[in-house]
């Protein structure tokens, strides 16, 4: 089972690639520039200001959609450039915890939240550096309950909802995430564990 929206994306990103191209920015250049928005949107969090820090951190997650944009109109995708951008997101993602922390999101579950985001990750990645799994096909069959995108999907939403409806929202959408990304590395544990050759 996942979690995850299908949309047909291609065409969405090829309009981002050609438009953003023009600016003459490189992929990497863009990948960088996904950081400062999540660097102000941390601050923002710990001042108390969600609807900002939620506009910044949407505003990050798009840059971090125009660099794969870019680099695929323009043809420039590089090994080192997933590299990096792969190295961004988890900035970006442990920004964004920290933030909750510092607005007062109970520190138990930011952990939790934390441990699981980076499991969920290290799992994938370990297991091909080690050779467990290097099929490419596999590694996207590995997914599992909440990748990256549905756990920001699901925080955010639950900045939304907090902020304007029950403050509550917020609190609960991290706990789910948390639980969720643990589950999500534990799924593919056990999917290494059954398909490593």
């Amino acid at each position: 089972m996942v979690i995850k929206s299908r949309f047909e994306t291609d065409e969405i990103s090829t309009r981002i690639g050609l438009i953003f191209s023009e600016f003459g920015l490189s992929p990497d250049l863009w990948t960088l520039l996904s950081l400062a928005p999540a660097a102000l949107g941390f601050f923002s969090l710990v001042n108390k200001d969600i609807p900002l820090a939620l506009l910044l951190f949407l505003l990050s997650g798009f840059l971090d959609a125009v660099d794969g944009a870019v680099a695929r109109f323009t043809g420039t995708a590089t090994a080192f450039g997933a590299f990096l951008d792969g190295v961004i997101d988890r900035y970006v993602e442990i920004l964004l915890y920290l933030g909750l922390l510092f607005y007062g999101i109970a520190s138990v579950w930011v952990v939790v939240l934390i441990f699981g985001a980076m499991m969920t990750s290290y799992m994938r990645a370990y297991a091909d550096h080690r050779g467990a799994i290097t099929d490419p096909h596999k590694h996207k069959e590995m997914g599992g309950l909440l990748e990256r995108p549905e756990r920001l999907v699901l925080i955010y939403l639950g900045m939304f909802l907090g902020n304007y409806y029950q403050p509550e929202f917020l609190q609960f959408s991290v706990i789910i995430a948390g639980i969720l990304a643990n589950l999500t590395a534990i799924q593919r544990f056990y999917y290494v564990l059954e398909n490593a050759r």
